[in-house]
Formats: structure tokens, C-alpha cells, sequence
């Protein structure tokens, strides 16, 4: 069984093709169960993600498009949410969907992944901005308020690594999640990026494994030609660790399956 739930659509203002232009090709791949998970509206950044007006439509787009495709392709129907305190708004947190992905894409709203801002990087000490994304992921997954933990490791994109062990600094994440019964994506974008790398790295996947956090797999697509990205790889991965299932959702309910 092939899945693939972290994925977008030209509404995030990001990326490129039709909807259906990608459900072609994740049927021509042969995956099973596909997802959208758009970013999510918010009143911060609200360029890189749909508006508030634009929710229903969304919604309305996906659920008519998992009927069209129901005998060929199960679609799930998601968000992308930025955790960031005072933006984050019940509209999304309370909708009516599969699974909600929460992220950290930004520190006291610095965009750390945006090329734009990669200044930021050398104004601060590297162990205190890794310590501070992995501390907002433990915050983030105290909430309750999600279902998958968006690139566990995403701080890595830029290849500006820590002196100490990561394994220490996301401890607390790491047991946050396991409490809140999150699960981890595997995320194959990390290897179209500078860091050239699956998110997370098989040291942090090793740990989860050990917590017995359970996994789910994506390719973070927003272009046609990424959808399945790294599916492979990330596939060897979780079988080299010793996984051999994975979770897919229905209104928020999740369900193992074997890969």
C-alpha cells in the first residue's frame, strides 16, 4: 500500500499544476492513498497560503475530486498549519478534514527555511536556534491540536548544523509527540533541498522507532513532477529501522497499514 499525505495546490500561491494534473500522476505512480494538505489560512504570511475566503472552495474542490477518482485513488482532504502562537486561528483547527499536519516554519516569525532570510542564521548561535525550533515543536505538540508532525527536522534544510547531539536537543520534542499520539512524516522534499537529506534524519527516525512513534509518509509536493518524490528512499529508510507499517487517516482517525 502506497500513501502519500503532505501535498498542495496552486492555492498556497507556491505552487504549480492542476489538481487533477496531480492525481494523474500519483495514479500513474500507483499510489494508493494521496492527500492535500494546503497551508492553512493565517494572519501572518498569508501570501504562501490560502485565504480565509478561499477554505470552502478548497474543501469543496478535493471532496468532488475524491468521488470523480473513488474507483481509481482514495483522497484525503488536509491542512498544512503553521504553529505559531496568536496566529493560529479555530476556523482551521476546528474543520471538518482527514488529519491536520502541524509545522514549524517560523521562530518569532523568522521564515528559517525561506532562502529570502537566510541572513538570520548568522545573527544568532546555531545550538540556540535548533534548541529553540525543537522547543517550539514540543510546545506544538502539547496542544492536541494536530495529527502528523510536518518535518520533524526541517531547521536542517540549510545544512547549518549543530555542535551538540540533535538527539539531546529534540528529547523533549520527541516524548511530546509520543504523548499527544502524534505521528512522524517521512518527507522526501529534504532531499530536493540544500541539506539533501530525508526529514527526519535516520539518527531522530532510529529514536522514534525505539518510542514506538508511529510514521507516515510524503512527498511535500507543489509542482506535478514532485509528487511521490523520494518515495524510495524514504521507503528504504523506514525499512532499514524497522518499520513496516504505516498510518493513513479518515476524519481524523488514524489507521495502520503495512508498506
Amino acid at each position: 500500500m502506497r500513501i502519500d499525505l503532505h501535498n498542495h495546490t496552486t492555492r498556497c500561491n507556491h505552487a504549480e499544476g492542476t489538481i487533477d494534473e496531480y492525481i494523474a500522476r500519483a495514479i500513474e505512480l500507483g499510489i494508493d492513498i494521496y492527500g492535500f494538505s494546503e497551508h492553512a489560512p493565517m494572519n501572518f504570511d498569508s501570501h504562501y497560503r490560502l485565504g480565509f475566503n478561499e477554505m470552502e472552495e478548497y474543501t469543496n474542490d478535493i471532496l468532488n475530486l475524491k468521488e470523480k477518482y473513488q474507483d481509481r485513488i482514495e483522497i484525503l482532504l488536509g491542512y498544512e498549519v503553521d504553529y505559531l502562537q496568536g496566529h493560529m486561528d479555530e476556523r482551521v483547527l476546528t474543520s471538518k478534514v482527514d488529519y491536520l499536519i502541524g509545522s514549524v516554519h517560523f521562530l518569532d516569525k523568522w521564515g528559517f527555511d525561506n532562502p529570502e532570510f537566510i541572513g538570520g542564521w548568522k545573527e544568532r548561535d546555531i545550538n540556540d536556534i535548533w534548541q529553540e525550533y525543537f522547543d517550539a515543536i514540543e510546545s506544538m505538540a502539547t496542544t492536541g491540536y494536530f495529527d502528523i508532525v510536518g518535518h520533524f527536522d526541517l531547521i536542517k534544510v540549510f545544512k547549518f548544523m549543530p555542535t551538540k547531539d540533535i538527539r539531546v536537543l529534540a528529547k523533549n520534542a520527541l516524548l511530546a509527540i509520543k504523548k499527544s499520539g502524534m505521528v512522524l512524516e517521512l518527507n522526501g522534499a529534504g532531499l530536493r533541498k540544500p541539506i539533501k537529506e530525508i526529514y527526519p534524519s535516520q539518527m531522530l527516525l532510529e529514536v522514534a522507532y525505539e518510542m514506538n512513534i508511529p510514521i507516515t509518509f510524503s512527498s511535500d509536493a507543489h509542482a506535478v513532477e514532485q509528487v511521490g518524490f523520494g518515495y524510495h528512499e524514504v521507503v528504504a529508510l523506514a525499512k532499514k529501522i524497522g518499520y513496516t507499517k504505516v498510518v493513513t487517516f479518515e476524519q481524523r482517525e488514524q489507521e495502520l497499514i503495512t508498506f
